[in-house]
């Protein structure tokens, strides 16, 4: 399928560099890298975001050899405390239709008891960006990018 355009972040003048800021902000405040990427597959995978995850081990392990089962991370074992109440965070705020609270205190509060006020507003605030990016690529159809 061909791209509707080209990428409205390229298009609209000096709009993406101000994304990319928030994105290295977000880096610094101290979640995991691991965990904000681990955050990322899966609020794309929700939202039909599609990403080419490297085929080869070394490529592989050098990105996150658990990136494959991020989809099913409920029943994998790999995945810590802190990652698991990063990704049903994610999926509470990407999944925000047909729930009367969609972000339930259950979830909120695992996250709040791992993470402190600045890395869980640095990880509402990462949701909400892959949120952005996600909408954008999906509705200009632009083509599948690899994992970086």
């Amino acid at each position: 399928m061909q791209p509707r355009m080209n990428n409205p972040s390229l298009v609209v003048p000096d709009a993406l560099q101000p994304l990319l800021d928030l994105s290295k902000i977000i880096g610094k405040v101290g979640v995991p890298q691991q965990t904000l990427d681990l955050v990322r597959l899966r609020v794309s995978q929700l939202n039909g975001r599609i990403y080419t995850l490297p085929r080869d081990a070394e490529s592989a392990a050098a990105a996150d050899e658990r990136l494959p089962m991020v989809e099913d991370w409920r029943n994998a074992s790999c995945f810590d405390d802190a990652e698991r109440a990063a990704l049903a965070l994610a999926e509470a705020a990407t999944q925000l239709v047909g729930a009367d609270d969609p972000v339930p205190d259950e979830v909120w509060d695992a996250a709040a008891r791992i993470f402190s006020e600045p890395e869980l507003a640095a990880l509402v605030i990462h949701i909400g960006l892959v949120n952005l990016w996600n909408r954008v690529n999906v509705s200009t159809r632009q083509v599948p990018a690899d994992w970086r």
